[in-house]
């Protein structure tokens, strides 16, 4: 099962100039404190960054998973902030991306 043997976190240069921390701190605290245990996570997550009343909502869902999950957090919307983010687990290796750099994968 993916996301259970973590030996690093990253996130790519486009994320880490498209979203502030704090949004970055926040998928992975979703996933250790929401996710994990809960549902059987695949290798790859996407999440759809939403604006919920001037706030950010991430929205989860995976492929095959009839379910999307809202969590809504406390950060201003950004209409620059990207729509979509996948999270990939490789063996561990953990990485935020952006939807354009997860389609050259």
């Amino acid at each position: 099962m993916a996301f259970t043997n973590t030996h690093g976190r990253y996130a790519s240069f486009g994320i880490m100039t498209s979203l502030p921390e704090e949004i970055v701190d926040s998928f992975w605290h979703i996933i250790d404190n929401n996710l994990k245990g809960v549902f059987e996570l695949r290798s790859v997550l996407k999440f759809e960054i939403i604006n919920h009343k001037g706030k950010v909502t991430l929205r989860f869902t995976q492929k095959n998973f009839n379910t999307a999950i809202a969590f809504d957090l406390n950060y201003p919307f950004d209409p620059y902030f990207p729509r979509k983010v996948y999270i990939v687990d490789n063996d561990g290796k953990e990485t935020i991306m952006l939807s354009d750099e997860y389609s050259l994968m």
